[in-house]
């Protein structure tokens, strides 16, 4: 069963109410399985931090059998990233 997780400092209030059904079937189509098998889960309000800042940050685990190695995961965390960066309004490590 396709998981994706994403722990986050940004408070619950601020994501969408959509969020995890969008995810779900952006992990369901990127690894090509069935939307029924996909969980999708996300902790908010953690006491994190990236690089020394505590400004918004997350970070995610995709786990799955099959369908990940070195040239699928680029193409996964690309498509995830995108769609993490745009909903929750989350920067890149730059």
């Amino acid at each position: 069963m396709p998981t994706f997780t994403i722990n986050t400092n940004i408070p619950a209030s601020k994501v969408p109410d959509d969020f995890l059904q969008t995810t779900a079937e952006l992990v369901a189509r990127s690894l090509g399985k069935p939307l029924s098998y996909v969980v999708a889960h996300i902790s908010t309000d953690q006491k994190m931090s990236f690089g020394g800042s505590t400004e918004p940050c997350a970070i995610a685990n995709l786990y799955s059998i099959g369908c990940l190695g070195d040239a699928e995961n680029k193409k996964h965390s690309a498509a995830l990233f995108k769609h993490v960066q745009k909903t929750l309004d989350i920067k890149g490590d730059s």
